[in-house]
């Protein structure tokens, strides 16, 4: 008579914590390339959880809901941008060196990671009902936009930057030249007879969002004009 699994057997509280982690990963991983391929009201969970190897039942289990997977998915990955820049170093930068590589890291991440933007261009078309339930990413922007600003300002003292500018703004326009190119990307490449993706085009595209930038922020005369005296 054989017999049933002893407590040996069993894989220790660790191991389980280890799996559960990996399969979650597993998930996330899979629901990402789906909702960004289709969008939430055209991804499946059956393809999200055979990617996953995984089954439906461990996908609810852990996320319960496709809803509420698409938000773990949301939150990852404005996450990751926002650590990600917090790991650039860029206070330690001077400024117009700062500046520079915000611009390079965001074409870059833009250009390597694709699912994000079409990640945002879906949750823009639910007017960010998704993001309003996650507040860990509304509080990941505060501090982007502090350091952003403070830049700006040691720019300003420096006399290498102009005086107000709103770095909320000059966000909005970084993202938005890289992000605009690469999601028309294809609309571009016909409408203007010009490759788009190639090696030369890209390295050109960074160029001229980089002096773009810097024109942008330039003092005049390369000196910031002396505040009036009181």
């Amino acid at each position: 008579m054989s017999e049933g699994p002893t407590e040996r057997d069993q894989p220790s509280p660790r191991v389980r914590t280890r799996d559960a982690a990996a399969t979650k990963a597993r998930i996330l991983k899979a629901a990402k390339a789906e909702f960004a391929r289709h969008g939430l009201g055209g991804a499946r969970v059956d393809t999200i959880a055979a990617r996953a190897q995984a089954n439906k039942r461990m996908l609810y289990h852990y996320f319960g809901s496709k809803e509420a997977l698409f938000r773990a998915v949301l939150e990852a990955a404005y996450l990751d941008i926002r650590q990600a820049e917090q790991r650039l170093g860029l206070d330690a930068l001077e400024p117009e060196a700062a500046m520079d590589a915000l611009v390079t890291f965001t074409w870059n991440y833009y250009l390597r990671n694709p699912e994000f933007l079409r990640l945002v261009n879906s949750e823009n078309l639910h007017r960010a009902k998704h993001l309003r339930q996650l507040p860990t990413v509304r509080e990941a922007f505060p501090p982007f936009v502090a350091m952003v600003r403070s830049i700006l300002d040691r720019g300003v003292a420096k006399g290498v930057f102009r005086p107000g500018i709103d770095a909320v703004q000059l966000n909005l326009t970084i993202a938005a030249i890289s992000y605009y190119y690469l999601t028309n990307r294809f609309t571009g490449a016909y409408l203007y007879d010009r490759d788009m993706m190639g090696e030369a085009a890209l390295a050109e595209r960074l160029a001229f969002n980089l002096e773009t930038v810097r024109r942008l922020l330039r003092a005049e005369s390369g000196r910031a004009s002396p505040p009036p005296p009181a």
